[in-house]
């Protein structure tokens, strides 16, 4: 097998082992007495719910509606699947959103509540505070998307700007509930996955405004007057921990990034390659995690230390990209560009970041490839890499040289999966 087809071969491990057909049915509760209602939000929420439907006896009531990206749906029979805007929230989400509120209230106590979470859903799931329109919700999401400010710090903010979010959907219920989790963030906290909405929140009003502060985000007035309203105490606060109202809430992480690396790591071991899982929870600017790697590279190759070569660097998380330029790319387009600098062109080492969703930001790709000769092949099309780095166009510099990975929605979300191949 060449380097291109381990490289990608051993992606498409990682994402199998996130496949919700494969996992969702053991995690499921029996049937109620009443009614059961399925919920979600995310982009393997479509997945999820086709899952869930094939497992489900077919005598027992099942209903419900769930919210995925565009072009990630699947065929449903019972559960209808709305498809609404990712990564800024849209009308179609927002009305999706209202319809899982209002029928989430109607349930009593002989019902059950199956909510199915991945990541993607504080998109998805998105219904603003009566004093905040969409127009303002998609603004500030957009402005914290570019600020470099972590996933788990931008869901502070959501939070405290949503009717259905940080655990105000399980507010909303009578019912028992059960929610099934696809994480997609470092750490798999529940309460940061699609901005927890049957989890108990513990920050705060005034943590979103220290947020805005903090990443320079110039936010529309309804927005600031919100949260400052809450940290005056003028307005409630999401559910926090020890609240009665998650006394009968289940919250089942069922997919981690930490067990599809270690799909892909015996993918290499069955080929041969050692593998070094260098963990899960990788975070910072992706050129700066470029760094890292690289001088790691560096120190393989020259000295055998800490590993041996052949050897597969594997590690997933979510890297950031604060965006100075004006050019298309993701964050792992970006890690990779960073990389191909810093390599400058170092033989026998070839290296894939992809985002198991599918998209690489908000472009077509999953994510890129790199080789040996990519930077030389680069400069004869007129390419630099340092200014194509600068002017944050990963997307730009892997398509004019045939390197995107393009795999189409996987249905599936745990978050960014890279790989150096040392050889």
């Amino acid at each position: 097998m060449d380097k291109k087809e381990l490289l990608i071969q051993s992606f498409h491990a990682a994402v199998a082992a996130a496949d919700p057909a494969r996992i969702v049915a053991r995690h499921l509760p029996n049937p109620p007495r009443g009614r059961t209602l399925v919920v979600g939000a995310g982009k393997a929420a479509a997945s999820m719910a086709r899952a869930l439907e094939q497992a489900w006896p077919g005598t027992a009531p099942l209903e419900g509606v769930v919210v995925t990206r565009y072009a990630h749906g699947a065929a449903t029979e019972r559960i209808r699947v709305v498809e609404a805007g990712h990564p800024l929230p849209d009308a179609s989400g927002e009305t999706a959103a209202a319809e899982i509120l209002a029928r989430t209230a109607e349930l009593g106590r002989d019902d059950r509540l199956i909510v199915l979470v991945s990541g993607g859903g504080s998109s998805l799931l998105s219904l603003p505070v009566k004093d905040v329109p969409m127009t303002d919700l998609r603004a500030v999401t957009q402005a914290l998307l570019k600020s470099g400010a972590p996933i788990t710090e931008i869901n502070i903010v959501r939070k405290h700007l949503s009717q259905i979010q940080g655990g105000r959907l399980a507010a909303a219920c009578r019912a028992p509930i059960t929610t099934l989790i696809v994480s997609d963030v470092t750490g798999d906290e529940p309460s940061a996955i699609a901005s927890g909405p049957t989890c108990a929140d513990p920050s705060t009003y005034a943590d979103a405004l220290a947020i805005l502060e903090r990443y320079g985000v110039n936010a529309p007035a309804s927005v600031q007057g919100w949260l400052q309203a809450g940290a005056a105490g003028r307005i409630e606060e999401t559910p926090k921990p020890g609240d009665p109202v998650f006394a009968q809430v289940d919250n089942l992480v069922i997919a981690t990034a930490s067990q599809s690396l270690q799909a892909a790591a015996d993918f290499f071991r069955q080929q041969g390659i050692a593998p070094a899982i260098l963990g899960d929870t990788v975070t910072g600017e992706a050129s700066e995690v470029a760094k890292v790697y690289a001088a790691l590279v560096r120190e393989i190759r020259a000295r055998n230390q800490p590993f041996v070569a052949p050897v597969a660097l594997i590690s997933g998380g979510e890297c950031t990209v604060t965006v100075r330029g004006n050019g298309r790319g993701g964050r792992c387009a970006e890690f990779l560009v960073a990389l191909a600098a810093l390599l400058d062109g170092m033989a026998d080492v070839y290296a894939l970041a992809a985002d198991t969703d599918g998209i690489d930001g908000t472009e077509d790709n999953a994510g890129a490839l790199l080789y040996p000769d990519s930077k030389e092949r680069a400069m004869r099309l007129g390419l630099n890499v340092d200014a194509m780095l600068a002017n944050n166009d990963g997307y730009g510099y892997f398509l004019a040289l045939g390197d995107l990975l393009v795999t189409g929605p996987t249905l599936t979300n745990v978050n960014d999966y890279r790989v150096i191949l040392v050889a």
